[in-house]
């Protein structure tokens, strides 16, 4: 069975799944869902999505307003600093953001919950990215929140990341305040 670390944000998870070698290479099962439930990810997945990036990429930080989305995040080639951000309004850790290094080598996945902000900076010569969305893709839902957001105070490992043109414009956190999900209190979920 994988083995889950609890994050410092409620239902941010690290999964490090069970990775069997052998003179030949090695196996994993990058996803299962009766056990991944017993981990702690309840949700139905509905959408992959595939990215490759050069280096010094960064992508995000972005979120769905009316159909937030859960994902499942793992790297299949290279190395990532992956990012998630709480920006449920009224949560006790809003604003607040966990980093966790994914790399093909380590086959560390990160899932990040519904209502929370997220985007990776490639660390390596080149990283491709696969993850798992609970919904599909609305781009009229879609925000984002500028990467160097001095209220969140990422560490990112580069002050000149690659960014696309989108990226480089959005908008700070108080910004989009009126615009991001509640936190319902009694689940802790997005309203």
């Amino acid at each position: 069975m994988p083995r889950t670390i609890t994050t410092d944000l409620p239902g941010v998870l690290i999964i490090e799944p069970d990775v069997f070698r052998d003179g030949r290479g090695f196996f994993l099962e990058t996803y299962r869902e009766d056990t991944y439930r017993e981990c702690g990810i309840a949700d139905v997945f509905v959408q992959d999505n595939y990215s490759s990036s050069v280096a010094r990429t960064l992508r995000g930080l972005h979120l769905q307003r009316r159909k937030p989305q859960g994902k499942l995040i793992r790297v299949v080639r290279g190395d990532i600093l992956d990012i998630a951000v709480d920006v449920r309004r009224g949560s006790d850790t809003f604003g607040r953001h966990v980093a966790v290094r994914l790399s093909a080598d380590n086959f560390r996945q990160c899932y990040v919950p519904p209502g929370f902000a997220h985007g990776f900076y490639v660390v390596s010569d080149s990283a491709d990215v696969e993850y798992k969305c609970t919904t599909v893709y609305d781009p009229a839902s879609e925000i984002g929140i500028i990467w160097n957001d001095p209220d969140l105070a990422i560490d990112w490992p580069t002050p000149t990341p690659l960014l696309s043109p989108r990226d480089a414009t959005l908008p700070t956190l108080a910004t989009v305040m009126e615009l991001l999900p509640l936190v319902d209190e009694a689940t802790g979920t997005p309203s």
